[in-house]
């Protein structure tokens, strides 16, 4: 039987992330295209003691909500191209969901606040969750690009648009 469940989904954040990016037209589409660029994750401090053992890790995934985004479409033209493709096909931030998700350096821990490194994340994004990166399970060496093959190369050179609105 193919029922479509029905559930609401309600995330608490569990802090916000700092960045020096004020505006939508000015950051990076990619932590690829934001080498360098540092900012926090402040954690708030009822979620501080999840942040024990996070030190040893050199990279970490951030989970965070777009919250500027208005809609949703389930076909978008992605930044790298001029061609509609299927959201779930592309990191386009107007998804059902609305889940951002970037690999950023940890610079280091302080407290509560993480300093990191090669953020592409508007200021004040709220924080969904973190989970360490880790090579041995993130990197699937023989793994496919689909329709990016060709037009991966411009990446770390595009700055956010209207898509994020």
């Amino acid at each position: 039987m193919n029922k479509k469940l029905e559930m609401e989904i309600i995330f608490t954040p569990i802090g916000k992330i700092i960045s020096p990016f004020q505006n939508i037209n000015e950051m990076p589409i990619q932590p690829a295209g934001a080498e360098g660029i540092q900012g926090k994750a402040i954690i708030f401090s009822e979620f501080t003691e999840g942040l024990k053992d996070l030190d040893g890790f050199s990279h970490i995934i951030l989970l965070y909500h777009f919250h500027m985004v208005t809609e949703s479409n389930l076909t978008v033209v992605p930044f790298l191209d001029t061609k509609p493709r299927g959201v779930f096909a592309t990191r386009a931030p107007k998804r059902p969901n609305p889940i951002g998700l970037s690999v950023v350096r940890l610079i280091d821990r302080k407290n509560n606040i993480l300093n990191i490194e090669n953020i592409d994340i508007l200021d004040g994004t709220p924080l969904l969750d973190i989970k360490p990166y880790i090579p041995e399970f993130d990197n699937n060496k023989n793994s496919e690009i689909g329709w990016l093959k060709n037009i991966i190369q411009d990446a770390g050179k595009k700055k956010s648009d209207d898509r994020f609105k």
